[in-house]
C-alpha cells in the first residue's frame, strides 16, 4: 500500500487541516529569512533607513531566483502527485529526478549571471546613488548561495506533495531559526551590516538545503531521487514546465513589476517612497505567503484524487480551500485597514517614513480581502494540471493589468505617487473578477473529463 494512500481516504477537512497548517507554518517560517532582514537592517544604528531601502531594491532579483524554484518545483511536484494517484510510481520518480537535475544546472546559471551582472542589474531596478552601495554588498553574497535557495524551495515541493507536510515545515523551520540566530551576529557583533544578514540568510539556506536532498534520496520518502532517474529528458521536464510557468510568472513578475514600481516611485517620490514599498511588499508578503501554505497543503490531495478520478473530493476540497482562503484574506484586509501604521512600525522607527508607509499602505492592500478567490482558484488549476488556464490568469493580473496602470494611474491622480500605489488595487480587482469567471468554466470542464 502506498504511504500517501490516505490522500484519498481521510475525511477532506481533517485531511486539509492536517497538510495545510505545517505548510502555512513553513510558508510564515521562509517569509522570516528576508522580513527578518529588514527587521535588523532597518534598526541599524547607521544609515538603517537607506540599508533598508538598498535592500529592498535587492528584492526582485530575489524574486526572480525563487521564480525559476517555483517554475521547476511548483510544476513538477503536482505532476508526481497526479501520477501517485495513478498508481504510476515510476513515473512520477522519472518526474522528481529529472527536475532535480534541472533545477541544479538552472542554479549553476543564475549564481554565473548574478556574479556578473549584478550591479547593472541593481541600478536599473531602482538603486539610487545613495542606496547602491548596500544593494550591491547584499546581492553580492547573496548570488554564492543561489544554487542552496533554487534547489531547497524547488525539491521542498516534492515533499509536500508527497504529504508530509510536516517534514517540509522543518525544511524551512531549520533554516529560519538558524537565519534569526546568525543575523545579529553577523550584522551587529561582527559589525558586517548587509553583508552579515546576506550570509545568514545563504548559510541557512545551506544547511536547509542538505536535509531536503537527504529526505529525498532516504527510504522515508514514497519517491526518492535515484541515479537512474537524474536524466533530464524533455518528455518528463518540458510538461512540469509548462505547468509550473503559471507560479513562475507570478513570482518573476514581482520582480519585473518591482522594478517599475520602484523606478516611478523614485521619479514622483524619491528614496522614502521607495522605502515605503520595500514595507508593503513586506506586508503583501504576509498577507500572501499563508494562503499560498494553504494552498500548497490542498494541492497533493486535489492532484491526488484528480489523478484517481475522485469527484467528490475534489469538488470538497476546492469548497473547502475557498472558503478558509477568504476567510483569512478579509480579516487580514479589516487589521491592515484599522492599524496600518502597527504594520508599518515593525520594519521601521523613522517617523517620516512610518507616516508615509501607513498612509501607502491603506492603499495598496485596498482589495486584498478579495485574494482568497484569486488564490484558491489559480491554485487549484495548477494541482489538475490545467496549465494553461494557470498561464492566462497569472499573466492577465501582472501584465495585462497592472504593469500598464503602473504608469496611467499617475498621470490621472494628483497625488502622483498614492496614484502609483493605487495601481495595485484596480488591478488586482479586475484580476480576481476575471480569474473567478474562468475558473467557472473550466472547472466544470475538469469534471466533466473525471466523470
Amino acid at each position: 500500500m502506498q504511504k500517501n494512500a490516505f490522500l484519498g481516504t481521510e475525511p477532506i477537512g481533517r485531511l486539509l487541516l492536517r497538510l495545510s497548517v505545517p505548510t502555512v507554518a513553513a510558508q510564515l517560517i521562509n517569509m522570516l529569512y528576508n522580513i527578518v532582514d529588514r527587521i535588523y537592517i532597518g534598526h541599524m544604528p547607521s544609515g538603517g533607513n537607506l540599508a533598508l531601502t538598498g535592500v529592498g531594491v535587492c528584492m526582485p532579483i530575489i524574486m526572480f531566483v525563487s521564480a525559476f524554484a517555483a517554475l521547476i518545483g511548483a510544476g513538477g511536484a503536482p505532476r508526481a502527485s497526479i501520477f501517485m494517484g495513478q498508481g504510476n510510481h515510476d513515473a512520477a520518480e522519472r518526474t522528481l529526478g529529472g527536475c532535480f537535475t534541472l533545477q541544479a544546472i538552472v542554479s549553476v546559471i543564475m549564481t554565473l549571471l548574478l556574479i556578473l551582472f549584478a550591479e547593472p542589474m541593481l541600478m536599473a531596478f531602482g538603486a539610487s546613488e545613495n542606496t547602491i552601495a548596500y544593494a550591491a554588498d547584499y546581492m553580492s553574497i547573496y548570488a554564492l548561495g543561489t544554487a542552496f535557495v533554487q534547489l531547497t524551495l524547488s525539491m521542498n515541493a516534492y515533499i509536500t506533495a508527497q504529504g508530509f507536510a510536516k517534514v517540509g515545515m522543518l525544511t524551512v523551520l531549520i533554516g529560519a531559526v538558524l537565519n534569526i540566530a546568525l543575523d545579529p551576529l553577523f550584522i551587529f557583533a561582527l559589525d558586517m551590516g548587509v553583508r552579515g544578514a546576506a550570509l545568514a540568510t545563504i548559510l541557512s539556506q545551506g544547511v536547509s538545503c542538505v536535509w531536503v536532498v537527504s529526505f529525498l534520496c532516504s527510504k522515508k520518502s514514497t519517491i526518492r531521487i535515484r541515479r537512474e532517474n537524474i536524466r533530464v529528458k524533455k518528455e518528463i521536464v518540458l510538461p512540469c514546465i509548462a505547468l509550473g510557468a503559471a507560479p513562475f510568472i507570478m513570482q518573476s513578475s514581482e520582480s519585473v513589476i518591482s522594478v517599475c514600481f520602484n523606478s516611478s516611485l523614485l521619479r514622483y517620490g524619491g528614496d522614502v517612497a521607495v522605502g515605503a514599498m520595500t514595507i508593503l511588499t513586506s506586508v503583501m508578503q504576509f498577507a500572501m505567503l499563508p494562503l499560498q501554505g494553504l494552498s500548497q497543503g490542498a494541492q497533493p490531495i486535489t492532484s491526488f484524487n484528480f489523478g484517481a478520478r475522485n469527484v467528490s473530493r475534489v469538488r470538497q476540497t476546492f469548497r473547502l480551500l475557498l472558503t478558509v482562503s477568504l476567510i483569512y484574506s478579509v480579516s487580514l484586509w479589516l487589521l491592515i485597514q484599522l492599524f496600518p501604521q502597527a504594520f508599518a512600525s515593525i520594519f521601521t522607527a523613522e517617523p517620516e517614513l512610518l507616516a508615509f508607509a501607513a498612509r501607502a499602505l491603506r492603499v495598496y492592500c485596498g482589495v486584498l480581502f478579495m485574494f482568497g478567490i484569486q488564490i484558491a482558484c489559480q491554485m487549484t488549476f495548477v494541482a489538475i494540471g490545467y496549465a494553461k488556464s494557470s498561464i492566462i490568469v497569472a499573466v492577465m493580473r501582472k501584465f495585462v493589468l497592472l504593469l500598464p496602470l503602473i504608469y496611467l494611474t499617475p498621470m490621472i491622480i494628483s497625488d502622483k505617487t498614492m496614484g502609483v500605489y493605487l495601481a495595485e488595487p484596480i488591478a488586482d480587482f479586475l484580476a480576481v473578477s476575471f480569474t473567478a469567471l474562468l475558473f467557472r468554466s473550466q472547472f466544470k470542464k475538469a469534471i466533466a473529463s473525471m466523470e
